[in-house]
């Protein structure tokens, strides 16, 4: 505040000294009135002057007026209580957004008409006569700086170099403090943008990401916001929204679907390729603004930036405002957040439709249903536990031959990815053509071992064999075959589990691949289950592999329902921690019994 002991300390000062500790506290000050009550006081201490006054305003409107005497400061913001019309402002330097100072000269006597509310202040301070010097401080926004004398300066040229100066040092401080200001919005928007690719980047689930781009910026950046993107059959559909009062979200949705003119802005802004700002008359016809009902009439201003991604057009993001403009964020922080979200929809919008793909062809390598066998039940399970979007190589498959007997395969193919899968499609394929013709299992593998042998493949298989008859005791009398592939358990129907003891060496490799069939009865109510690496070598938090519990869930399950192999496949997930193979289960259980 500006008072008669700091006018004595700034008069004990020759001007040059006042105005070089202007310019050293412009460095420091944090806002342009700090800076202005430094500036009144070295105004103040001149004999002459008896009152300063400061007004800032936004082309003809009026922010705030300052009046500053020799014993007190006053400050009115009000709006509308003086015009600026008439009153010419420099015109903008090439290149900037200011021009020199102009200092103008008033007879108060003759009235204060051009030079309100400044002159009846200054009037009322005792002034006859004023200096004032207009400046600009950016594009609309510009300021004057007046003094009041009790009568005509002694000498005008020096006052005038006087508050040119002064002008000259608010414009430098306003300068400094608006690009502090803009230093600081720009790290608090780099915070928030990198805030958000967190937030958005942290699912791949499409649905997720776009609930969490309506969410994070309400109402970090806007009250309401709402995503469109386009439909497969074209046309743009919303997709997502938010508001920040939870009774506003159905009819910010209503309007985001069902809208026309909503419908129109977020098309034009897909046209133009530009984000679209609309505010006060602008929004003429809208749901929003002073002319809306309900929750929509709060709202001062619409924008909507369309959102591209790896040269396409997705769709649109929208926020609807209802804070002051002064508040609305920039297109930089606009721009940006659309492209941040763009990219995460498309990444996340891609990973979905690679994991249909994947699973499309996933299916394709599985056969769509396993025969009916009237001697025996079968159940199949298979899980994905890598999320890499590549087909894995585990298959499972079962078929009768022609003398009537039920053939069961397993196999895992070394190994994901498009190699994998055609291998995989190969060797299941292949045994399924050589079982169904009544092959011996161990025949049938060493035939897949050759051809595999002829293709070059880098890559190895392992595959269990079992073929199935009917003894006419109600059993099936099974002969066996593996090559490299984890040793299936058999389920007595006392509840007693077995390891069948069965050995070769993987497919592809080697010409020779050992293999030892071996031979075993399953007696009504047993079960042959078959399985996969994924299974045996899951790991819990300790360590422990589930192959460790492997024979006790076994013998748990109640083998003739359905779910059985499924229970097994989730007794596993739900034990795993570390580990991250496909699993596949295949079960045969001879009917004649329950136990």
């Amino acid at each position: 505040m500006t008072t008669a002991s700091s006018r004595a300390d700034e008069a004990d000062l020759s001007w040059p000294a006042r105005l070089h500790r202007l310019w050293l506290s412009a460095q420091d000050v944090e806002n342009v009135e700090e800076m202005a009550q430094h500036v009144y006081a070295a105004m103040l201490a001149e004999d002459e002057v008896v009152a300063v006054t400061g007004s800032r305003w936004e082309g003809d409107r009026l922010r705030y007026l300052r009046v500053a005497t020799g014993t007190h400061s006053t400050t009115t913001t009000t709006t509308g209580a003086g015009t600026a019309a008439g009153r010419p402002v420099p015109a903008p330097e090439p290149g900037r957004a200011i021009g020199t100072p102009q200092v103008h000269f008033h007879e108060l006597d003759a009235g204060t008409d051009g030079f309100a509310p400044e002159g009846r202040a200054l009037a009322d301070a005792g002034a006859r006569y004023a200096l004032e010097s207009r400046f600009r401080l950016g594009e609309a926004d510009w300021a004057s700086f007046s003094v009041g004398l009790p009568g005509p300066p002694s000498d005008p040229t020096a006052l005038t170099r006087q508050l040119i100066q002064l002008s000259e040092v608010l414009v430098a401080s306003n300068r400094r403090i608006v690009e502090a200001r803009e230093y600081e919005r720009r790290l608090i928007e780099d915070a928030f943008l990198a805030e958000a690719s967190l937030q958005m980047d942290a699912s791949l689930d499409v649905q997720e990401t776009l609930s969490r781009v309506a969410r994070l910026a309400v109402p970090a950046v806007a009250e309401g916001c709402a995503v469109h993107l386009f439909a497969d059959l074209g046309g743009l559909a919303p997709v997502a929204s938010a508001h920040v009062a939870a009774d506003a979200q159905p009819w910010l949705a209503d309007l985001a679907r069902d809208d026309p003119w909503f419908a129109d802005l977020v098309d034009r802004a897909v046209r133009s390729g530009e984000c679209v700002v609309l505010s006060g008359e602008e929004l003429e016809g809208a749901p929003f603004g002073p002319h809306a009902d309900g929750p929509g009439q709060p709202v001062n201003a619409v924008s909507v930036s369309p959102l591209r991604a790896r040269g396409k057009a997705l769709g649109t993001l929208t926020f609807i405002y209802h804070r002051g403009e002064d508040a609305i964020a920039g297109t930089r922080l606009l721009d940006n957040l659309a492209r941040r979200a763009a990219l995460a929809i498309d990444t996340t919008t891609a990973y979905e439709q690679r994991r249909r793909h994947v699973e499309q062809l996933q299916r394709h390598l599985l056969p769509n249903a396993l025969p009916v066998w009237p001697a025996a039940d079968l159940y199949a399970a298979y899980e994905v536990a890598d999320d890499s979007l590549e087909v894995g190589g585990d298959f499972y498959d079962a078929v009768v031959d022609r003398e009537g007997r039920l053939a069961v395969v397993i196999g895992d193919v070394c190994g994901r990815g498009a190699e994998a899968a055609a291998l995989t499609g190969l060797a299941r394929h292949t045994l399924r053509t050589l079982l169904e013709d009544g092959v011996l299992p161990e025949v049938a593998l060493q035939r897949l071992n050759t051809m595999l042998l002829d293709q070059g493949t880098t890559r190895f298989v392992t595959a269990l064999v079992a073929v199935l008859a009917p003894d006419g005791g109600g059993g099936c009398q099974t002969r066996l075959a593996a090559a490299g592939h984890p040793s299936p358990l058999v389920r007595r129907r006392d509840g007693a589990v077995e390891e069948v003891g069965v050995a070769g060496l993987f497919l592809g490799v080697l010409p020779d691949t050992d293999l030892q069939p071996t031979s075993l009865r399953l007696g009504p109510g047993d079960s042959l289950v078959m399985f996969t690496d994924g299974l045996t070598e899951a790991r819990s938090a300790s360590g422990v592999f589930f192959e460790e519990h492997l024979p006790e869930v076994v013998r748990d399950c109640v083998v003739q329902e359905p779910e059985t192999a499924a229970g097994l496949v989730a007794r596993m997930s739900a034990f795993r921690a570390t580990g991250s193979d496909d699993t596949a289960v295949l079960i045969a259980h001879v009917k004649g019994a329950t136990g």
